[in-house]
C-alpha cells in the first residue's frame, strides 16, 4: 500500500478547494486507514510504502501487522520501481472507498493464470496492479494522475503481448465531485 502522512496540505490536495487542507488530510487519513484494514484483512502480507513522517508514525497510526519501508526519493515512477523488483506484487492506493478483501483476494487469484492484473478505476486509472515478475515498462513513462494511466498501461500491456485479467471496476475518491458518492467521508 503506497501513503502518505495526513498532513494538512499535503495529501488529497485536489479536494482542498472543497473541503480545506484539514478536511482533506482527514479524509485520506480515514481513507488509507480503511485500506489497510482491508489488506490485512488478507492472509497476505502487507507492506506499507510510506512518505511524509517516520515509520513509528505510521505505525501507531495504521497498527496492525505489516512491514514499514520508506518510499523512495522522485516521481511516483521512482518510488514503484523497488517494489517492482520484489515481484510477485500487489499495489494499492489508498483512495479507494469500496475496496473489500474480496478484490484483494481476487487480485491474488488472479496471478496464478495472469501476469499482469488490474483493478480499473472509474478516472482511467486503476486501484491496484499486480505483477506476476518484474515489469518495468508498466511504471515507466505513464501519465500518473490522468486519465490516460490505464489506457497507456494497457497499450503497454500490448505491445508486450501479455494479456492482464480485469478485475471489478471501482471508484477513488480524488476530486471534490467524488465526495458526492461518499458523503460520510471525513465526518
Amino acid at each position: 500500500m503506497f501513503t502518505r502522512y495526513p498532513a494538512p496540505g499535503c495529501c488529497k490536495t485536489r479536494l482542498i478547494p472543497a473541503v480545506g487542507a484539514e478536511g482533506a488530510a482527514a479524509i485520506h487519513r480515514q481513507l488509507a486507514h480503511q485500506t489497510f484494514q482491508v489488506l490485512a484483512a488478507t492472509d497476505a502480507p502487507v507492506t506499507v510504502a510510506f512518505t511524509g513522517a517516520p515509520a513509528a508514525d505510521f505505525k501507531e497510526w495504521l497498527g496492525g501487522e505489516a512491514r514499514y519501508e520508506q518510499q523512495a526519493e522522485g516521481g511516483l515512477t521512482e518510488r514503484l520501481k523497488p517494489f517492482v523488483d520484489r515481484a510477485p506484487v500487489i499495489f494499492f492506493g489508498s483512495d479507494t472507498p469500496d475496496l473489500q478483501p474480496s478484490h484483494v483476494n481476487a487480485a491474488i487469484e488472479g496471478l496464478a493464470t495472469h501476469r499482469v492484473v488490474i483493478g480499473p478505476a472509474e478516472d482511467g486509472g486503476y486501484y491496484l496492479i499486480a505483477m506476476r515478475e518484474p515489469i518495468h515498462e508498466l511504471v515507466e513513462d505513464i501519465p500518473w494522475s490522468t486519465d490516460r494511466v490505464l489506457p497507456e498501461t494497457l497499450r503497454k500491456l500490448s505491445e508486450l503481448e501479455i494479456e492482464p485479467l480485469l478485475l471489478d471496476t471501482l471508484a477513488d475518491c480524488d476530486r471534490p465531485e467524488d465526495l458526492k458518492r461518499w458523503p460520510d467521508l471525513g465526518a
